[in-house]
C-alpha cells in the first residue's frame, strides 16, 4: 500500500493543510487515514485533508512525500482524479 502527501500548503480555517491520496483506490486511502486516526469527514472527492500539524504524523505512518504536482499527476495516472464540478458546494464522497 502506498499513499502520497504533499507538503502543507494550502490555507483554509486559519491553517496550512496538506493532500493525503493514494494511487491505486479510495478504499486503500480509506483504510490509511483510518489507521492514521483522521475522520471520514476530512476526505474531499478524491483525497483527504490533512493539517499541518499531522503532516509528520502521516509520513511516519508511511505516506510518502511528493510536491503538489506530483499529487495531480498520480491521482490523473490511476484514474482517480475527481474534478470539483462548477457550481457545486460542500464535499465529495467515496
Amino acid at each position: 500500500m502506498t499513499v502520497y502527501i504533499d507538503p502543507p500548503a494550502w490555507p483554509g480555517h486559519g491553517r496550512m493543510w496538506s493532500h493525503l491520496i493514494s494511487d491505486v483506490s479510495y478504499d486503500e486511502l480509506h483504510v490509511f487515514a483510518a489507521e492514521l486516526g483522521v475522520p471520514r469527514r476530512a476526505f474531499e472527492r478524491d483525497h483527504y485533508d490533512i493539517p499541518a500539524h499531522r503532516y509528520e504524523d502521516a509520513v511516519r505512518a508511511g505516506a510518502v512525500q511528493v510536491s503538489s504536482r506530483e499529487v495531480v499527476r498520480l491521482l490523473h495516472g490511476a484514474g482517480l482524479r475527481r474534478r470539483k464540478r462548477p457550481g457545486v458546494v460542500g464535499r465529495g464522497r467515496a
